[in-house]
C-alpha cells in the first residue's frame, strides 16, 4: 500500500509528515534542517523518504501571503516541489497552507508543550495539518 506525504516548506526547516497506508491519518516523521541555499540536499532527503515509505503523492504547502499575492517563499516552495517531483517521480500537489504554522503553534501551546521542544516539531505539525486537510478532503468526496 502506498502513502501520502505532506511538506511544510521553510527556508531553514522543512517539516515532513506521512499518512498511514489507508490514507486516514497523518503524523510528522522528520524536520529537515538545511541552509536555505543547498536545495539539492533537501530534495535528496525528501526523495529518500518517499522511497523508504512507498509514497505515491506529495502535498507541498504553498506559503502564500495573507493578501493572496505570491511571496519569495512561495516561489521557493514551488521550485522545491518541481525538483522533488523530477527526482522522486512521485506526483506532487501544491496546496495553500496559510496559517498552518500559526495553527501548529496554537496546538502546541494548548497541549502544554515546552517551549524548548516547540521549535523542533512545529514544522512537522504544520506538515501534518497540510496532509490531514488533504486526506480529509479526499475522504469527503
Amino acid at each position: 500500500m502506498t502513502r501520502k506525504m505532506g511538506i511544510d516548506y521553510g527556508s531553514v526547516r522543512i517539516g515532513v509528515a506521512i499518512s498511514d497506508p489507508l490514507g486516514i491519518t497523518a503524523r510528522g516523521i522528520e524536520t529537515i534542517r538545511w541552509n536555505g541555499r543547498d536545495m539539492e540536499w533537501a530534495i535528496d532527503r525528501i526523495a529518500a523518504l518517499c522511497s523508504e515509505n512507498q509514497v505515491d503523492t506529495i502535498i507541498v504547502g504553498l506559503p502564500r501571503r495573507t493578501d493572496g499575492k505570491e511571496s519569495p517563499s512561495e516561489q521557493n516552495a514551488t521550485l522545491l516541489a518541481k525538483r522533488v517531483e523530477e527526482k522522486s517521480c512521485v506526483r506532487v500537489i501544491l496546496k495553500d497552507e496559510r496559517y498552518t504554522t500559526v495553527l501548529a503553534n496554537r496546538i502546541m501551546t494548548e497541549t502544554g508543550m515546552k517551549q524548548s521542544r516547540k521549535r523542533s516539531v512545529v514544522d512537522q505539525i504544520a506538515a501534518e495539518i497540510i496532509l490531514q486537510d488533504f486526506l480529509d478532503h479526499c475522504h469527503d468526496r
